[in-house]
């Protein structure tokens, strides 16, 4: 048995090492997923409601769909194979004849007829040593009618001359068809251009073999899904006759593409037409025409570096362009798309250095905008609006080197209209130099056009101005970069012990701070995390404010050591404190929150802190987070926070719900101080509120 599985084991390796090229590769894994119905039967994807079949990768497989479309899955004899009445699968090998015979048993019986009519059989059916790239009956009738009509009302030159241009004077294998290869053609040796795509499509001046490998005894034949014409011009002088493009050939002389573009080379161009030109808004365009740098970076933007035929998309991938950025390039049925759209008005426009897809949008790069232009093309409207309408239209249009910090939609609550003080905000969310969010550093202050400084802060999981974090990748235009965040700055306004007095929920805190000489601490310049007790909290317990060495213990325990805000909090995040101990921090999880809900007891209480908080502290819920100050930060807090269990449940540590398991089964280490005097006074504390909501 052991044996068995080792020789199976070896076949496989031997069998995938012959799959060399990615067609061959395909092939193999089509025998195998067709290998129940038979010897030598191969699986493929069809699309629904059309001819199109494919050889398939896994992907494609396990997907079943190709370029976006469901497929059924048909099964085919493998090339070179015939089925036999009453047997499994295809068991005989196909009788090798003649190319002339071969065309009219592979499905090209069409260039089979008009071999004949040119007067091509006695070549094909003699000896020699040839490759037919044979067009397949839908291709034939695929012909425009005028083009069709003109090859083959009489016996003229032209019909040889077409069929001619199909045929190499050597046997090309699938394996010899190498990407980026060309061979001369029996056509006054006008070359044939290959290409051999990773997805396993073989192209061959854009048409795709969809029936690779038809061996004859005086060659081989490859059964192609259009007719395929000479191809001479290359793609910049394609770009020069066409009228349709008169605009973009324009734009390419003036920002001296055009070497470019003559050179040898494989490219694919994404030719945008005057229609697409003449969708862009006449200001825009004319910034862009006569900003050599722009102009240069939104051609290059159409340009990727290989060139890519319609028949080699099976499903969306990113091109790498001239530009230094990615286009992501994909299909819709029949439809060709860039980044998403179906803009591709005529595809495979061959060239001798590339191929052209004509589109009628114009693809306009990140670096070739405006910061308003940034703006309006990202989820950032309501911060948008908002900038113009506290009048920085000019920023946002210029050529000044600015950063803009631009909130995410939800950040926003209710409707707002601009007030002075909100005018205000607006400008302290512009600062004064172009950056890169990748350069930013802990610690660096950066300057805003309100003439404010805002501090950056680097955590593990997170990159955080002030209260605000990064929310997505920056995005670099001509002048200026935007760097969407999740919040709404709020810019300090004063130290820890200002922003509690300005607060009425802290009117009790601030008494407390006071009376255990405090004061001069949290008005000091450093880096504090407070988690402040509002008045409610410490309403629950009143008689700790009778002992000044029990609340200035209790409130150094609630002080940290360094300043993090709510974006910097991760799991099982851990801060120190003034006390010595360590405060343990973390986000809410949906998973424990759904697990806890299990217990319909739990579930309605549970929602509550579902909905309103997003941190916690030793699991007491976070009520208001980021108050930001000049040395540190606070958080509202509506109960006080005790030290947890020595041994806590770590699936817990995910959520706030497990302080929610009443406060008579709380028991606080006295490990936790270092005074086991104060200790007990916070025990005793505790016990006598717990008795007095039991009774």
């Amino acid at each position: 048995m052991n044996v068995c599985v080792q020789l199976l084991g070896l076949s496989l390796v031997l069998t995938a090492c012959v799959a060399r090229s990615p067609y061959q590769a395909v092939l193999q894994h089509s025998r195998i997923r067709g290998r129940q119905q038979g010897p030598n039967v191969c699986a493929m994807l069809q699309i629904k409601g059309t001819d199109r079949k494919y050889f398939t990768n896994c992907k494609q497989w396990y997907h079943r769909k190709i370029c976006g479309k469901p497929t059924v899955i048909t099964y085919e004899c493998c090339p070179g194979y015939e089925r036999i009445p009453g047997e499994k699968g295809c068991p005989a090998a196909l009788p090798l004849v003649n190319i002339y015979n071969t065309l009219g048993v592979v499905g090209a019986s069409t260039t089979q007829v008009y071999s004949d009519r040119a007067q091509l059989r006695n070549e094909i059916e003699g000896p020699g040593s040839f490759t037919f790239f044979a067009p397949s009956n839908q291709a034939w009738a695929a012909l425009p009618a005028e083009i069709l009509d003109a090859l083959v009302s009489n016996v003229n030159i032209e019909l040889l001359n077409a069929l001619h241009y199909h045929m190499v004077n050597r046997r090309l294998t699938s394996e010899d068809l190498r990407h980026g290869s060309s061979f001369s053609s029996m056509y006054q040796d006008f070359p044939v251009h290959i290409h051999h795509y990773n997805n396993g499509v073989v192209t061959v001046n854009c048409a795709r073999l969809i029936k690779p490998d038809q061996h004859a005894t005086n060659g081989i034949v490859h059964v192609v899904d259009r007719v395929i014409t000479a191809v001479s011009n290359n793609v910049q002088t394609i770009i020069d006759i066409d009228d349709n493009l008169e605009t973009l050939r324009t734009a390419i002389a003036a920002a001296g593409l055009t070497t470019i573009l003559e050179n040898e080379g494989q490219y694919t161009v994404f030719a945008p037409t005057n229609e697409a030109f003449d969708k862009i808004p006449q200001e825009t365009l004319n910034r862009i025409l006569g900003d050599p740098v722009a102009l240069r970076d939104l051609l290059n933007y159409h340009i990727v570096k290989q060139m890519w035929c319609a028949e080699s998309i099976v499903s969306g991938s990113p091109m790498e362009t001239l530009q230094g950025t990615v286009l992501e390039v994909g299909c819709d049925g029949d439809q060709m798309t860039l980044n998403g759209k179906a803009i591709v008005t005529k595809k495979d426009q061959l060239g001798t250095n590339g191929v052209i897809h004509y589109i009628n949008e114009l693809l306009v790069p990140d670096s070739a905008k405006t910061l308003l232009e940034l703006a309006e093309g990202s989820s950032v409207a309501t911060a948008t609006r908002l900038f113009v309408e506290a009048g920085l239209s000019p920023q946002l249009t210029g050529t000044e080197a600015l950063t803009l910090l631009a909130p995410l939609d939800s950040a926003f609550k209710g409707s707002l209209t601009m007030t002075p003080e909100l005018r205000r905000l607006m400008k302290n969310h512009v600062l004064k130099e172009q950056m890169s969010s990748k350069s930013l550093y802990h610690g660096q202050e950066l300057e805003t056009l309100g003439g404010i400084r805002l501090r950056v802060f680097v955590y593990r999981n997170n990159l955080c101005i002030e209260n605000a974090c990064i929310a997505a990748h920056d995005k670099t235009g001509r002048f200026s970069s935007l760097f969407t965040v999740n919040k709404v700055l709020t810019p300090p306004t004063g130290t820890i012990m200002d922003v509690l007095k300005a607060d009425e929920r802290f009117s009790v805190l601030v008494g407390a701070i006071q009376a255990a000489g405090m004061t001069e601490l949290l008005n000091k310049q450093g880096a504090f995390t407070f988690f402040a007790p509002t008045n409610d909290a410490f309403s629950s317990a009143p008689e700790l404010m009778g002992d000044r060495r029990v609340l200035t213990a209790l409130l150094k325990y609630h002080l940290g050591e360094g300043l993090l805000v709510s974006g910097g909090v991760g799991s099982h995040t851990r801060l120190k404190t003034l006390e010595g101990e360590k405060l343990e921090l973390g986000v809410v999880s949906r998973l424990l929150f759904f697990k806890l809900c299990l217990n319909t007891a739990w579930c309605q209480l549970l929602s509550l802190f579902q909905r309103n908080y997003t941190i916690y502290v030793n699991k007491v819920p976070v009520a208001d987070a980021d108050l930001m100050a000049t040395n540190g930060v606070a958080h509202a807090i509506d109960s006080i926070i005790t030290p947890l269990p020595a041994k806590v449940d770590r699936e817990q540590n995910d959520g706030p719900a497990a302080s929610l398991t009443s406060a008579s089964s709380y028991r606080l280490d006295p490990r936790s101080f270092r005074d086991d005097d104060l200790f007990q006074k916070v025990v005793q504390s505790r016990s006598s509120r717990t008795m007095t909501h039991s009774h």
